[in-house]
């Protein structure tokens, strides 16, 4: 016995490590897999992620929800029941679309992302009507809630808006915190109920509608937390001439009303508000990235551009620099952009400026050069300029 018992937890060792190490080399194999449609897949991802797209799916949602609006009045679904039908097939077509290539794009990564599986949700959602009314009939009776269940289709609009998705992320990250809040209020409840029930729930004189049992009680200690007809609650009692009860209201409603409810919006508010800062954030620093991306490219063809003029130079030894700049000044216009800062990083401005220092360098020598000829030339002058003088002096002296 003790033999067979070892065998079979061998053999289940044995399948259990054989299954692991299987799957586990699928998903080597799978990681390792190139798809060879590359040109296809990026084609199909630049037209998810553009802004068309966009807008052809929220104006999708929008009108999907104004039918759905259309479609409650008995009268407008009976006059228009073929332009349902058929609005109905195209808007299914486009969610259905759209999934496809969502899923073509990133088979792996689309299951991992939360707001893809509220999509599948939603698709799944969509098509149980058809399935209900295919295998069960037309008058199943709960067809009408999978039908009512089609309002969540509006609930597509929350992967194209970053606001909502926003709003979601802050509520998420509150969901410790307002769970804490949640069950002290529970606590302050349940304490309240029990003392409820014990002072105003006696069969004889109490008020048994609205504290006969606990159940009750926490019905009516939740319509005084929201302060609505408490009034009508606390003259009841008051009928009733029950001791304390004014001081029970009184305390219970400030507790709950007062100090946890407003602690919850507290916590509410400033997680959002801090979430709608990260927000602003990220959207400053993708507007960053933009303009950073495009003063790269303008950088780079201007960097092309100098590299070809230099290029030129080189080809052409009868033109200057000088005249290659100009004639490409000429093909400017007032509206190209140029980009100035993390210029003078560059190998070729770098190039230019120290051939330009050259050329300054040489020009100077030259000009110092002159310099000295022209004072060379000058002292030969003022030392002929005596002999000169002596020369015309005797010429003078002889004539006379």
């Amino acid at each position: 016995m003790s033999q067979q018992f070892h065998y079979q937890n061998d053999t289940r060792v044995i399948s259990s490590s054989l299954l692991d190490n299987s799957s586990a080399e699928f998903c080597a194999r799978f990681r390792k897999f190139q798809r060879r449609d590359t040109q296809c897949q990026a084609f199909v991802k630049r037209v998810i992620m553009s802004r068309l797209f966009k807008i052809i799916m929220i104006s999708t949602v929008s009108l999907n929800a104004f039918f759905v609006v259309l479609w409650t009045d008995y009268n407008t679904k009976y006059n228009l029941f073929r332009l349902f039908e058929v609005s109905e097939l195209i808007f299914v077509s486009i969610y259905s679309s759209e999934f496809c290539m969502k899923l073509y794009v990133d088979p792996i990564n689309y299951w991992k992302d939360g707001y893809n599986l509220l999509d599948v949700i939603i698709i799944v959602t969509i098509f149980i009507p058809y399935g209900l009314h295919r295998f069960k009939g037309k008058h199943y009776p709960y067809l009408n809630i999978a039908d009512g269940m089609q309002s969540l289709r509006i609930l597509k609009l929350i992967t194209y808006s970053r606001g909502i998705r926003t709003l979601i992320t802050a509520v998420g990250q509150t969901a410790y915190i307002v769970a804490s809040v949640l069950i002290l209020f529970f606590v302050l409840m349940f304490i309240f109920a029990i003392l409820g029930f014990c002072l105003f729930g006696t069969p004889d004189r109490g008020d048994l509608n609205n504290w006969g049992n606990l159940a009750v009680a926490f019905f009516t200690l939740f319509s005084l937390a929201t302060v609505d007809g408490w009034t009508d609650l606390q003259e009841q009692l008051d009928n009733r001439n029950l001791a304390l009860s004014r001081t029970f209201t009184i305390i219970f409603i400030l507790l709950a009303t007062f100090i946890f409810l407003s602690m919850f919006v507290g916590v509410m508010i400033i997680h959002t508000e801090a979430s709608f800062k990260k927000f602003k954030l990220d959207l400053m620093a993708e507007r960053h990235m933009a303009l950073m991306g495009e003063k790269q490219v303008i950088l780079r063809r201007q960097q092309e551009e100098v590299s070809r003029l230099m290029q030129m130079q080189k080809n052409a030894d009868y033109k200057s620099f000088s005249e290659l700049v100009e004639n490409f000044k000429r093909t400017l216009q007032h509206t190209d952009p140029m980009v100035l800062d993390d210029f003078g990083t560059s190998l070729p401005f770098i190039d230019v400026y120290l051939s330009t220092l050259d050329n300054q360098d040489a020009t100077i020598y030259k000009l110092q050069e002159l310099y000295y000829e022209i004072a060379h030339v000058l002292s030969l002058m003022l030392e002929d300029l005596p002999q000169k003088k002596r020369s015309q002096t005797s010429e003078n002296s002889e004539e006379t």
